[in-house]
């Protein structure tokens, strides 16, 4: 009979519930306890899904022999203490995006990865889309060649979460770059083949989130707090050691034409060009002068893609394959953002 892992929950929040669903559907795994600091979280999702194993101290998640995987849900500064803890417990480890808010933290998680040999998956949901599934399918057929320049972004225009979890550096280590930005560049750079960035020219702002009266459509019930202390707006221009480019945009605030949100990356190859969410290819065929777009045609997903993520994780453990979102992949991203805050403080190129 194959393996059932055992998994605990530590931070069981929105995005923890965003999870079960998917290790409810996986033939490998079972939740079995929960942690939280908050009693009535905690509580209110030990209702929800029947887990009656429950305790405010995550050592407790970490340190029972009984738990095989713990998925990481707390907020983005509590990430690589937990997980680091985790690995060493001998325990694998899925986290929540971002893995964690510098390179150096996620140099320490894979250090402790490599010492304890235990997987570690960063939960980039956006990668378990059927459309970026797709496109990533026909890219590793070789639909475009050569990839030599990438554009993304992603733009919210008044979406942000006014909750010191999210707007305190002391608990985000970040704004819209670490929050949103984390999405669209690992995407971007999945897309691409992760290659291996050299140097980044960025900016990282605060604008409008200070102006008397500013407000966001999402969780509009939270009151935006005056010591807000973290970036609305980031760009950046990325340089590769093949040679490629990467042009990348994100923002919580923007005066962009959006209802809500507009996440969108190109892919330019020598062969071809694509575009995503569309999945539209587009090549030119030089002997006839004729030009050509094609649209993949997706089947819509049965599964939510926080949830698949988790199935992808339980299955590649349960069949000795690699991370699906390993961790070198998650440090290329966060090397990428860190370059951005240490270019707006130089106000200059640096290098990686």
């Amino acid at each position: 009979m194959a393996k059932i892992f055992k998994v605990g929950v530590i931070g069981t929040g929105a995005i923890s519930r965003t999870h079960m669903p998917g290790w409810a559907a996986s033939p490998h795994a079972e939740v079995v306890a929960g942690s939280d600091v908050s009693a009535t979280t905690l509580s209110d999702w030990g209702k929800s899904f029947g887990i009656s194993r429950l305790t405010s101290d995550a050592a407790d998640i970490i340190n029972d022999p009984d738990i095989d995987i713990v998925d990481v849900c707390t907020p983005n500064m509590h990430h690589a203490p937990v997980v680091i803890a985790a690995l060493e417990a001998g325990k694998h480890v899925l986290c929540e995006k971002p893995l964690a808010p510098t390179p150096a933290e996620i140099e320490a998680i894979i250090a402790a990865s490599e010492k304890s040999g235990k997987q570690v998956m960063t939960g980039q949901h956006f990668r378990f889309t059927g459309s970026a599934q797709a496109l990533k399918a026909e890219i590793d057929a070789g639909a475009l060649g050569d990839i030599y320049h990438a554009r993304g972004w992603m733009l919210r225009r008044n979406m942000y979460i006014a909750s010191p979890t999210f707007v305190h550096k002391a608990n985000s280590g970040g704004g819209a770059c670490i929050d949103i930005g984390v999405h669209i560049l690992d995407l971007t750079l999945w897309m691409m083949g992760n290659p291996k960035p050299v140097s980044v020219s960025g900016t990282a702002r605060t604008e409008l989130a200070r102006q008397p009266g500013q407000f966001s459509r999402l969780r509009g019930d939270l009151a935006t707090p005056p010591d807000w202390d973290v970036e609305e707006f980031a760009n950046a221009f990325v340089r590769f050691d093949n040679g490629a480019t990467l042009m990348l945009e994100v923002s919580w605030l923007l005066h962009h034409d959006t209802a809500s949100e507009d996440m969108q990356m190109w892919l330019y190859g020598k062969d071809g060009g694509c575009h995503w969410p569309s999945t539209q290819f587009l090549s030119a065929n030089l002997d006839t002068r004729q030009q050509y777009n094609r649209t993949l045609q997706i089947t819509a997903n049965t599964m939510e893609p926080h949830a698949a993520e988790c199935i992808a994780f339980a299955e590649a453990l349960a069949n000795g394959a690699p991370s699906p979102v390993p961790p070198q992949q998650s440090l290329q991203v966060l090397s990428i953002l860190d370059g951005i805050y240490r270019s707006q403080e130089a106000g200059a190129e640096i290098r990686l």
